[in-house]
């Protein structure tokens, strides 16, 4: 691109910043400044990502290129196909450094990256330019990374629940008139762990459609052109890539699901993935909804007595409370967050099943079915099947990151990394859950239908046709006796362990590790 005008203010958009609102706009002079954005090769391979990860950001991306260029301002944008782009390289850096050579701007203007990897590039783009960088503060967040410090300064632990409270106070929400919380209870999670009857769940209205339009289905070829043997399949691609398509499905979980998602949001039905979720969750990510807006049509609808405060809180808890709190961790931990092993993990890979969802285990294969058919999953299935069985395993937490990074279209580093090493693996020890998240297989008997039709036997711990979830529990505990002795939320399950049979353990010892060679990925 070639202008006749000096550049003031080079605006960076990265792909998870697609929010109009966005401060980056806030000082925008369409007469001094360009916005530039760009897909790349580097940031669509350095994870395996999947196909509709991968299309779901791009036409993304492209539907809002389109949209600030309906108004008018100029924007510098790479495709993936671009040939003039490929000359210019394959990588974020070489792209920017290449424009910012050519183009010579005053300035270069970024919202804060979502991912430290990204703004360390940057800052060496500034560096290397002698060009000054701005990194703003990212609005779309109810609180900024330097307000998470403020709130932890002088806490020993970090407990989410606390910071909930907290925030629930700072922006009155769910609160009365007497500062005090609707319905007299901070936390209804006690009432949102009911499972579906013999019979299923019944009827569930299903999500709007949005069929792909002209840009997205170019996208799509694209993407099968270039990424041939990525996971996952792009025949069922129906996420919304524009704020009125999301606006649009935040509106139908408010009316059609979020009456009952409370109740059921930790059960789980094969074949059923959505079941009464929201799958808001990465457009939330990629600033095409505001999570303002979330919150407050949940609090208008248990205002006007359309949903019951248990799932509405329960719905605030997953925005206000948790996304905030994990995003908070992530910048107040990183970058040596990223290289915890609290439970010393060999470095074991996730199996082969977690790329391809060939596996006997019907749990697994039907969480499996969802996240290669859509590119999602349920908090239930992502924590307590397929990170659970991870865990157990023994596979290092980073590794599990990646694979999650790689096959969910909602996992952005900020996102991602706390939640899978933290919370679902407890490769912090206990920065962001005090706790690991395990369970033998009658926790999933008891909360799905998946161990009916299974040849494994939920609660038989060695033998054969034992459950491995079930084997790999107990494996686990008695591997981590050091760690989980003197952790008082684990002081049931230890003792449990204590009550096993020697002759009983030392077979499930032995088939725990007969397991783990079996599912070890460099044994193929």
């Amino acid at each position: 691109m070639k202008l006749d005008r000096p550049i003031r203010n080079l605006l960076l958009i990265l792909g998870d910043q697609l929010n109009e609102d966005s401060s980056l706009f806030h000082d925008y002079d369409p007469e001094q400044d360009l916005l530039w954005m760009a897909e790349n090769l580097e940031e669509a391979t350095y994870v395996w990502s999947h196909k509709i990860r991968l299309v779901l950001f791009f036409s993304a991306m492209r539907h809002f290129r389109d949209l600030q260029q309906s108004k008018n301002r100029t924007i510098l944008y790479h495709t993936i196909e671009d040939p003039s782009s490929r000359d210019q390289g394959n990588t974020f850096e070489e792209l920017l450094n290449s424009d910012v050579n050519s183009l010579k701007p005053s300035r270069i203007r970024v919202v804060k990256p979502g991912d430290l990897r990204v703004e360390k590039m940057l800052c060496s783009v500034s560096d290397h330019h002698q060009i000054p960088l701005d990194i703003l503060d990212d609005t779309h967040f109810y609180l900024r990374p330097a307000d998470f410090t403020e709130y932890s300064r002088g806490k020993k632990n970090l407990v989410m629940e606390h910071f909930y409270r907290a925030q629930r106070k700072r922006f009155d929400i769910l609160m009365d008139e007497e500062g005090q919380p609707e319905g007299g209870e901070w936390n209804y999670d006690k009432q949102n762990r009911e499972r579906f009857g013999k019979d299923g769940p019944g009827s569930i209205p299903p999500a709007p459609e949005c069929m792909p339009d002209s840009c997205t289905r170019d996208v799509i070829e694209v993407v099968e052109k270039h990424f041939p043997d990525h996971p996952g399949t792009t025949d069922s691609f129906d996420w919304p890539v524009t704020s009125a398509d999301a606006k649009r499905a935040l509106e139908d979980f408010i009316d059609n699901r979020l009456p009952f998602f409370g109740k059921f949001e930790d059960a789980m039905w094969q074949n059923e993935h959505l079941l009464y979720h929201s799958r808001l969750s990465a457009l939330l990510n990629l600033k095409l909804l505001n999570p303002r807006t979330c919150v407050d049509a949940a609090v208008e609808a248990f205002h006007q007595e359309k949903v019951p405060l248990n799932s509405v809180e329960g719905f605030v808890r997953q925005i206000l409370g948790w996304r905030e709190f994990i995003r908070g961790i992530y910048f107040q931990e990183m970058p040596e967050y990223a290289e915890a092993n609290a439970l010393e993990c060999e470095p074991l890979d996730v199996p082969t099943f977690f790329w391809d969802g060939e596996t006997d285990m019907a749990c697994v294969k039907d969480s499996m079915k969802s996240v290669l058919e859509q590119a999602w999953s349920h908090h239930i299935p992502r924590l307590m099947v397929l990170g659970q069985f991870a865990m157990l395993l023994g596979v290092h937490p980073y590794k599990f990151h990646e694979w999650h990074m790689a096959m969910y279209a909602d996992a952005i580093d900020w996102v991602s990394l706390p939640n899978t090493l933290g919370m679902s693996q407890f490769g912090d020890g206990g920065v962001v859950g005090s706790k690991p998240y395990c369970a033998s297989g009658n926790y999933i008997h008891k909360m799905s239908n998946y161990c009916k039709d299974c040849p494994y036997t939920y609660n038989k711990a060695h033998g054969e046709n034992a459950c491995p979830f079930t084997t790999l529990y107990w494996d686990f505990l008695d591997r981590h006796q050091e760690d989980f002795t003197s952790n008082p939320r684990m002081k049931f399950q230890m003792a449990n362990l204590k009550r096993k049979n020697p002759e009983d353990l030392q077979k499930i010892k032995e088939q725990a590790a007969s397991l783990r060679q079996q599912l070890d990925p460099k044994s193929d």
